[in-house]
């Protein structure tokens, strides 16, 4: 029997690749919305396209994310991040569909230095970061049977990223300074997808939190580095420096390394190396350019 999916911010980085993961997927009749076709701050909107088309499943993709933005449009960013996943949670609740959630490493305070497991305290340290985690804490109260994934430095073909801004910025500049003291591991969006699918057509769906990012590990610096490398910027010198030596408005984690053993437990997951898919990511780039 064919399962209803509603994918919510579906033009964003993990909604287009969303589309990209479910195309020719005859187990599921998608149903792809975004701010045009369907406002998540809306209650009576998201109740009624759950209502009318008998939506199985929701994966909210939809998020704000302008992490130093948010610190001053924090009622902006804790409608998106907070309230409408309220929206879609009650709805959930109300018609029996199961809901995935996306959620971030910002809800932890990133002085660890060792990999974040999911039942770690959580301590957000930016607007982002604690409108982010009130989401997460709404969807598991109304919607106990949900899958929150906390993912991390999300980068895709698609949209604004970091991959995208470093490509154009090696392309016109002979100096680049880039973080050295903040560790995490770049995701490909792809790969988050396809977790999701191997979610959606697993036999069992295991409610609770989870972490995925790709494996491996490495600093802002290492990662401008390999991006130019792979993409053959040579005429860049890339500089790395200290978080206090680049001021920005939100803080940001200095580790925010996600252990997922609990999402390649439960789903038989393999994930591949940060570097594998970032490789894949610029070659697609390089052929659209």
């Amino acid at each position: 029997m064919t399962k209803k999916i509603l994918i919510t911010g579906a033009n964003g980085q993990l909604g287009h690749e969303m589309r990209n993961a479910l195309k020719g997927n005859n187990r599921f009749e998608c149903i792809f919305t975004d701010v045009a076709e369907l406002d998540i701050c809306n209650a009576e909107a998201v109740k009624q396209i759950i209502a009318d088309n008998h939506i199985d499943y929701i994966v909210n993709c939809a998020a704000y994310t302008q992490v130093d933005k948010a610190e001053d449009n924090a009622e902006l960013c804790k409608k998106i991040n907070t309230d409408a996943v309220e929206n879609l949670a009650r709805a959930a609740a109300d018609y029996g569909a199961r809901m995935i959630h996306i959620s971030t490493d910002y809800v932890f305070n990133g002085r660890g230095y060792s990999p974040y497991t999911e039942d770690m305290p959580p301590d957000p340290q930016s607007v982002y970061g604690s409108t982010k985690l009130e989401g997460e804490k709404i969807l598991t109260d109304i919607c106990p049977e949900s899958i929150i994934i906390r993912t991390a430095w999300l980068y895709s073909p698609y949209g604004n990223n970091f991959v995208k801004t470093m490509l154009h910025l090696g392309e016109e500049r002979e100096e680049l300074s880039v973080v050295a003291d903040q560790i995490g591991t770049p995701t490909c969006a792809a790969d988050l997808a396809q977790a999701i699918l191997v979610i959606l057509q697993a036999d069992t769906f295991v409610p609770g939190t989870y972490h995925f990012s790709d494996e491996g590990v490495c600093s802002w610096y290492d990662f401008t580095v390999t991006i130019h490398r792979l993409a053959g910027i040579t005429t860049c010198r890339v500089t790395p420096i200290r978080s206090d030596e680049y001021p920005s408005k939100a803080h940001r984690p200095f580790y925010s390394v996600l252990d997922k053993s609990k999402i390649k437990k439960t789903y038989g997951l393999t994930i591949p190396h940060w570097y594998e898919s970032l490789s894949n990511c610029i070659k697609l780039l390089q052929e659209t350019h």
